[in-house]
């Protein structure tokens, strides 16, 4: 059974999909820009959105009762690779000790031309 997912502490979806589904004890999140709960597009600076996108990855996650420790599972999306080792420094400062696996991909465009996006899979604790 899915159960979609939806808090007002994080952008609502601008198209026709859930901010995440529960498919058992799997929570898949939909990929997150650098918009604010009010749908704002915070980008002033790729550390603006980045920060941004990944502090709405947190509110979704704990509207669950969840957080960083969950995830299994992380896609980053960028427009630059050259933007990698700031959004990795601000990655690691938002997942603290949480180790999930990752990709990061390089793109050659984002919604509302972001320069980051970022999607994750969360697991309820065994």
């Amino acid at each position: 059974m899915i159960r979609p997912v939806y808090t007002a502490n994080a952008p609502a979806p601008i198209g026709p999909y859930s901010q995440a589904v529960w498919s058992g004890s799997q929570l898949f999140v939909s990929g997150m820009i650098a918009l604010s709960p009010d749908g704002t597009f915070v980008n002033d600076s790729l550390e603006a959105e980045v920060r941004m996108a990944l502090t709405n990855l947190k509110s979704l996650l704990e509207s669950q009762g969840l957080g960083f420790m969950h995830v299994a599972k992380c896609s980053l999306f960028l427009r630059d690779m050259a933007d990698f080792a700031v959004v990795n420094a601000i990655y690691a400062e938002f997942m603290g000790d949480a180790k999930p696996a990752r990709e990061t991909v390089a793109v050659l465009g984002l919604p509302m031309n972001a320069r980051f996006e970022i999607s994750a899979v969360a697991c309820l604790p065994l």
